[in-house]
Formats: C-alpha cells, sequence, structure tokens
C-alpha cells in the first residue's frame, strides 16, 4: 500500500510534519492505520528515524513503500558500542546517498546516563556522522541527553552548523534552547511540552521560527492501553500546546513549523520523492 502526502485530504486544514518516530519498530501491517490516524490529525509527512544501520535500512524500505514517510540515516549513541570504521561510513554513506526519500543524519548525537556505551567511542560514532552530514549536505537531528555542553562543542568543532538540523526532542531550559539555536540548530518539540513547565517556559521565549515539532513515536508497551502509545497523530496536541502557550493560533503553528521542517529538509518542492534523483547537492 502506498499513501501519497500530495493526495492526504487534512480534516484539520492545516498540515503539521513530524520531525521524528521510530516507526520502522512498529509491526508493519499497523502502519496505513497509523499514516491513517496521522492524516487524520493534519500530519502531512513523519521523518522515520534509523538508529543502527539496519534499522536506518528498514526506514528507507517503509519511506519507499508510504509517500508521507521519510527517512534518516543513522547511528543512535546507545547503539555506539563500536567505532564507525571505513566499512560502517561506506554503509551509511551508500544508504543515504542512493535513496532520494533520506532527507537527514538521524538519530545520532551523545548519550552519558551510567548504561551508556563508552563515551570515547560515542564522541568517534558521532563526529564521523556529523562529517558524513557535511560530506551529503543533510542536516542533522541530535540526540543529547545529559551530555548538553559536549553535545554544542562537537556540533561547532565539527561546523554542524553549515548543514543545521534539529536537536531531537528538547526538554531543556532557554539558555540551552538559545545555545542550539546559536549552533545553527532548530528546537524539536514533543509531548513533553504538555507536562514540563520549564519547557513551557523556553517554548514562550523562543520564537516560532526556530522551532519545529515531532512525536518520537515508538511502540510503547508499558502503556496500559494501546491507544495511549505515541503516534504521529500526537504532533497535533503539541501544536495545540504552543499556540495557547504563544497566544497565536494553531493554524499559524502548524504554518511556521511545518515549513521550518520542510525548509531544513529540502522537502518544499519535493513532496513526492519516490523515483526522483537526489540532487547535485547531496551527491
Amino acid at each position: 500500500m502506498e499513501t501519497n502526502s500530495e493526495t492526504n485530504s487534512l480534516a484539520t486544514g492545516y498540515s503539521l510534519g513530524d520531525c521524528h518516530t521510530h516507526l520502522d519498530q512498529y509491526p508493519r501491517e499497523e502502519i496505513p492505520e497509523i499514516l491513517g490516524r496521522a492524516n487524520e490529525a493534519g500530519v502531512g509527512f513523519i521523518i522515520c528515524a534509523g538508529t543502527t544501520v539496519e534499522s536506518s535500512a528498514a526506514c528507507i524500505d517503509m519511506a519507499q513503500e508510504f509517500g508521507p514517510l521519510y527517512a534518516g540515516v543513522g547511528i543512535h549513541p546507545m547503539e555506539a558500542n563500536q567505532i564507525v570504521d571505513s566499512g560502517t561510513y561506506s554503509r551509511l554513506e551508500s544508504l543515504a546517498r542512493d535513496n532520494p526519500k533520506v532527507v537527514c543524519i538521524s538519530e545520532v548525537g551523545l548519550d552519558f546516563l551510567p548504561t551508556s556505551p563508552d563515551r570515547e567511542i560515542q564522541f568517534q560514532v558521532f563526529r564521523e556522522q556529523i562529517r558524513l552530514a557535511l560530506a551529503l549536505n543533510l542536516p542533522i537531528i541530535f540526540h543529547s541527553r545529559e551530555s548538553h555542553p559536549e553535545v554544542f562543542q562537537v556540533l561547532r568543532e565539527e561546523e554542524a552548523g553549515q548543514v543545521g538540523g534539529a536537536m531531537h526532542y528538547f526538554q531543556g531550559d532557554e539558555a540551552t534552547a538559545r545555545e542550539a539555536i546559536d549552533c545553527g540548530f532548530y528546537i524539536s518539540l514533543a509531548r513533553p511540552l504538555l507536562r514540563l513547565p520549564e519547557l513551557q517556559d523556553a517554548a514562550r521565549a523562543i520564537s516560532l521560527d526556530n522551532i519545529v515539532l515531532e512525536t518520537d513515536a515508538a511502540p510503547q508497551p508499558f502503556k496500559k492501553h494501546r491507544y495511549n502509545w505515541t503516534e504521529p497523530r500526537h504532533a497535533q496536541a503539541v501544536a495545540q500546546q504552543l499556540a495557547e502557550l504563544k497566544g497565536i493560533s494553531v493554524e499559524e503553528v502548524a504554518e511556521v513549523t511545518t515549513r521550518n521542517l520542510a525548509k531544513l529538509l529540502s522537502l518544499e518542492d519535493r513532496s513526492a520523492l519516490d523515483s526522483s534523483p537526489r540532487s547535485s547537492g547531496h551527491s
């Protein structure tokens, strides 16, 4: 089944973009229903982020099958158990270069939980993937947990602002948001915006021109009811909350954040990429 984002009938009257999901972790047979619910909520396009080489390939396969989906290629810091050698780099490069629905390097970054992989390996993996993004002229969607100063330092040292991107699942304060913006990145807001006062304060303070939306949708079997699992449809609730915080219409939030994301991912004129070649700027 293929659902083309160009033919979506958005019941809400506005279109949202979901910057970051892990829909490849759902059973494939659930995807049409998930996309249907997203469409009803006004979500017009969705990025499926890789966490390993294998999951990156799975995201690409899904994006080729389902029109509203696009893919990110990347190794998550919690999966950074070995360095990115020349072979791994070449595999990532080939996945990103050879598939026109790959629009970003994602999910990459640093994670300094006690159970996280060796930090030196994480740094190497992160830097190599930033270099890949620069080589392919693709934006970076990055993860940062207990590691903001180190992440920002690496982004600056590697000049990642040349391609930009977004700080995924942002939960920080205004100062952290402004530092990410200063590095050349958007702030990607998700469902924590509905409940965290400090995050709500940060969202009020920064310009809508610096914000994109996401859900980080993935299976959540720890939740009692399947209906409560986060899906791309929940981008609508994030947009509504942001509109309330800023005292503007949800239509304005949708217009600006979707434009931001489409511009970042070079999707303004590429709403159907199934057969179009990669532009020379990404080769």
